[in-house]
């Protein structure tokens, strides 16, 4: 998959605008990629999914969140689900695809 010409797969690390800290890229497709950044005070992970034909980013829809986003075959399980539309990226925390760096 490529954003702004530059090819992205599983370890690539994504920049956001208001994030000081890159989103790791943990799994994608043609149309999402999921990411995350460690939260070293809580010893989980933020997680983030790119929807790249919306050209969004945010949460998945999901009140009880089923995934683990530490546990790649929960990462897994969940771009799955997206991909046959049982997950949805929420509609309430969802903002504008913002990257402004991309390193490999």
């Amino acid at each position: 998959m490529k954003i702004n010409n530059i090819d992205i797969k599983i370890g690539t690390k994504i920049y956001f605008l208001k994030e000081k800290r890159p989103y790791v890229v943990k799994a994608l497709n043609e149309r999402f990629i999921i990411c995350t950044k460690p939260f070293n005070l809580q010893k989980t992970v933020y997680y983030t999914i790119i929807d790249i034909n919306e050209n969004i980013r945010g949460t998945n829809n999901l009140v009880f969140n089923l995934y683990d986003y530490k546990d790649i075959n929960d990462i897994n399980e969940c771009l799955k689900d997206l991909e046959s539309g049982e997950t949805q990226i929420s509609h309430r925390n969802r903002v504008e695809l913002d990257i402004i760096n991309i390193k490999q």
